[in-house]
């Protein structure tokens, strides 16, 4: 991914992220995998996809429109958008996506996320990392949130593995 030129604004460490998942890696794979199932679980708690466009494999397209909670000051879609640049089922994906439009349309921020997964007896782990291709000052506090987003999404994911395992 060195032909990404990074021009992160921000100077923010870039995020590495790591859970245990009590599912076989297989089950978590296809929840990474699946449109239908990452619309299930992507996003804070609260927030759904409307939209989840999720063609999980090389050079294919992502789009996922995020709504926040009815009534809250998030309660309109936020699309993302992106392309996978490696897909190796079932232990690794990497994509860059890009989100937080400005009034000119410009994506404000950028980034290039890994995800790893691990089998470990019968658990899966996962490493997610995060790094900042793209950003601005005006992301500054949704950038700030991003691990905690993150940690959410994660929440949702282990209450979809519950249920689909």
């Amino acid at each position: 991914m060195n032909k990404l030129a990074a021009t992160n604004l921000l100077s923010i460490p870039d995020p590495i992220l790591t859970r245990i998942f009590n599912a076989p890696r297989a089950l978590v794979w296809k929840a990474w995998t699946d449109p239908k199932l990452v619309a299930e679980w992507w996003g804070p708690q609260e927030f759904t996809n409307p939209r989840c466009e999720w063609d999980a494999r090389p050079g294919g397209k992502i789009l996922v429109h995020m709504h926040g909670p009815k009534g809250s000051i998030f309660d309109f879609d936020m699309p993302m958008n992106g392309v996978f640049h490696e897909v190796v089922s079932p232990r690794k994906l990497v994509f860059t996506s890009r989100a937080l439009q400005d009034a000119n349309g410009n994506d404000q921020l950028e980034t290039l996320v890994t995800i790893s997964l691990d089998e470990i007896g019968g658990k899966t782990k996962l490493t997610l990392h995060v790094i900042v291709i793209k950003s601005s000052t005006a992301v500054a506090g949704a950038f700030a949130g991003m691990e905690q987003g993150w940690s959410q999404s994660f929440e949702k994911l282990i209450d979809l593995l519950e249920e689909i395992a």
